[in-house]
């Protein structure tokens, strides 16, 4: 069955984070959408309990949808590190505690690689890494259309670069050597998790500009 075109002219994107909400407003800019965030509407940020991406996805689109009585684009990604079982995965953003300090939640990760290595003196632990990104397209109808991507890549320390957020300063890309949050927002677009699912969402989902 055919995906449901997007034709409206305006669209929430579910998220309070902005750093987040810059980098999806930067990839609908080529269809004329205008955009307004969860946050701007003072949306309530609804408890995130599925078990995968895309589980959490559907639910904060369909309820910014409804709240909004609008369409809404939701994106649910985070870091899944290979050596530690493809933690912290669904719960990257819990990882950064209630403040949302990515700093902190950073420094968690390489504390809990640096730990299994102890645990391990045989047998190097992996650092390979992915990003996963689940995006959903909800309509206050309740209809949805959901999509994923991911980017492959290694875990570097210390944190480099100012350029991203979350887990940007860590993560770098297979085959370059600089971190997401070192590179233009432009280059990072072209190859980042985000913009594969939403490289599969335009293609559903929305008409060539």
């Amino acid at each position: 069955m055919a995906s449901r075109l997007f034709d409206e002219k305006k669209l929430v994107i579910a998220s309070h984070n902005p750093g987040k909400v810059r980098e999806i407003g930067e990839l609908l800019a080529p269809f004329q959408v205008e955009v307004v965030s969860a946050g701007d509407l003072s949306l309530p940020e609804p408890v995130e309990d599925g078990e995968t991406f895309t589980d959490n996805a559907k639910i904060k689109a369909v309820a910014a949808a409804a709240a909004a009585n609008l369409p809404a684009l939701a994106d649910d990604s985070g870091l899944c590190v290979h050596g530690l079982n493809d933690q912290p995965g669904v719960y990257s953003a819990r990882w950064a505690g209630p403040t949302k300090d990515f700093g902190v939640a950073m420094q968690k990760v390489e504390q809990a690689l640096v730990a299994a290595e102890k645990n391990d003196e045989a047998c190097e632990v992996d650092r390979g890494a992915h990003f996963a990104c689940a995006l959903t397209l909800a309509w206050p109808d309740g209809h949805t259309e959901s999509f994923e991507g991911q980017v492959q890549g290694t875990m570097a320390w210390p944190p480099t670069g100012s350029k991203g957020f979350g887990y940007d300063p860590v993560f770098v890309p297979e085959g370059h050597d600089q971190t997401f949050a070192e590179m233009e927002p432009e280059q990072k677009h072209a190859m980042s998790h985000r913009a594969n699912a939403f490289q599969k969402l335009v293609e559903a989902c929305f008409e060539a500009p």
